[in-house]
């Protein structure tokens, strides 16, 4: 049983990362009550060890704002349930078992591992989490950077852009970029940059340079996947560079794509083709179309 379990939990965390959980780059502010950290809403009590992990990237992965969490019979228990189609996440326990030593007899407990599955309050209807505060409270004062507003708006026939959430993506089938609020972003600059790097990911979009992202979207880590984030940043590089944004925020840029560089470092040409095709979506962004 046990074996079965972190075997579970093995299998949970490689999930998170091929949905594109990149570790070195956040620049988004977290929210929601209980100082961010994962709760069960019936206990009150934070969730500990392995637990932490699970429930803190998967909300951020999934954009959830509040950090509290329960199982099916708890928010039945509360009077709401479960929205339908809604899928749990892991979170193991250790549990006492009261048992009998073999040799001597003698009643014991040992520690057996447990696990159950549980749903943010935003996976629930009808259930109310106390302490979550609304977005407008955790959002920081934004001010826009004019050139780099410019560029957005200026992207003709350009995706549809929505804000919301916790994170950053773009999703080809529906042409569409999912960005969090701008207030929630530790300073504006890192808002223009993630949103350069996701605009960057749409001219890929057949409509446009058609890297084929729809119709053969790559895998998370493998040599076309690597190659297309590399694209985005470099196109997002390109395009912070055009909107005057500090070095420093481009500093970040160059960790990102040399992150992504040591994943595929037998090929040397990589970096090269990412660079052109970088430029040439940032070129499309700024209305100097060339074509593919």
């Amino acid at each position: 049983m046990a074996l079965d379990i972190y075997q579970a939990v093995t299998d949970r965390i490689i999930e998170l990362l091929e949905q594109g959980t990149v570790p070195w780059r956040q620049p988004i502010r977290g929210r929601g009550g209980s100082g961010e950290w994962p709760t069960n809403l019936e206990s009150g009590r934070h969730y500990r060890g392995i637990n932490v992990f699970l429930l803190a990237v998967t909300a951020w992965a999934e954009g959830y704002a509040s950090p509290y969490w329960l199982t099916f019979r708890q928010a039945r228990q509360k009077g709401g349930h479960i929205r339908k189609g809604e899928k749990g996440t892991l979170v193991i326990f250790w549990k006492q078992h009261a048992t009998q030593d073999r040799e001597s007899g003698a009643d014991i407990s040992i520690p057996v591992l447990r696990r159950y599955t549980v749903f943010n309050a935003e996976q629930c209807e009808e259930i109310e989490a106390p302490g979550a505060p609304e977005p407008e409270s955790q959002a920081g004062v934004f001010e826009p950077i004019g050139a780099a507003a410019s560029i957005v708006a200026g992207y003709a026939g350009g995706p549809r852009i929505e804000h919301g959430g916790g994170r950053a993506f773009y999703r080809p089938g529906a042409d569409m970029v999912k960005i969090p609020e701008p207030g929630r972003f530790v300073d504006p600059e890192s808002y223009y940059l993630t949103l350069f790097h996701e605009l960057a990911h749409s001219t890929g979009h057949p409509s446009r340079l058609d890297r084929g992202l729809e119709s053969s979207p790559p895998a998370f880590g493998s040599p076309d996947y690597s190659k297309e984030e590399l694209v985005a940043e470099m196109g997002a590089a390109f395009l912070a560079a055009a909107a005057g944004i500090s070095p420093e925020t481009v500093d970040q840029s160059a960790a990102y794509i040399d992150g992504w560089r040591k994943q595929l470092t037998s090929d040397k040409k990589l970096v090269v083709h990412a660079a052109g095709a970088g430029q040439r979506a940032a070129e499309w962004i700024l209305g100097e179309r060339a074509g593919p």
